[in-house]
């Protein structure tokens, strides 16, 4: 019987050591959990090192998401959440991609990742290399852009409207007809520069 390994800390030195090619590159614990770094090349041989070795047997991939800084080179940080029932256990592994590295499906090693996959393609942009269904998955088929890249302008670049006429849904180019409203931007809790409807009656309260 294989011994549970309890402090996490060794756990994790023991996942960087034994993993296949060194593929778990280093590791940290944040809020008593293990997150693992480890590059788009060794990704597959690390997930399928978690969910296989006895030790920590995360059979379960519970999500991927990805994070954008567009300030960074690698501009997309790839995050899986795993989950192993046998030890109770929660670990996570992060990778770093720019935005033309295609990231290598883990739909063969989860099953449930294919449509993680499609959701991360569809709102980050990042590319999976052999997912068996690379399609849009929340947004429309016609959707141009990504929403959760941070350069991605508020409004879209495309409005839909159902015509009665047409008895279709029509695409048109984002029109803003009213103009922005003016706002000074200062903190709710230091006040405005100008008198607000109300004013005169705190100041005499306050006399």
């Amino acid at each position: 019987m294989i011994a549970r390994i309890e402090n996490i800390e060794q756990l994790g030195e023991y996942v960087v050591s034994e993993s296949h090619k060194k593929s778990a590159l280093r590791f940290e614990i944040v809020d008593g959990s293990l997150v693992f770094y480890t590059s788009h090349g060794y990704l597959t041989n690390l997930l399928s090192f978690l969910r296989d070795n006895n030790r920590c047997l995360c059979k379960q991939l519970i999500d991927i998401f990805a994070i954008d800084y567009p300030e960074r080179e690698e501009r997309f940080e790839v995050v899986y959440n795993l989950l192993s029932l046998k030890y109770n256990r929660r670990i996570t592994v992060k990778i770093s991609v720019d935005e033309k590295t295609k990231v290598p499906s883990v739909a063969k090693i989860f099953s449930c990742a294919t449509w993680f996959e499609r959701e991360v393609w569809d709102m980050n942009g990042v590319q999976f290399d052999k997912n068996p269904d690379m399609r849009r998955i929340l947004t429309d088929y016609g959707f141009q852009g990504h929403p959760l890249r941070k350069d991605f302008p508020l409004t879209g670049y495309v409005e839909v409207h159902y015509s009665e006429k047409e008895k279709r849904v029509k695409y048109a180019p984002v029109n803003l007809p009213q103009e922005f409203r003016s706002f000074d931007f200062l903190s709710p809790w230091e006040g405005t520069q100008y008198k607000l409807p109300g004013d005169e009656k705190a100041k005499k309260e306050n006399k």
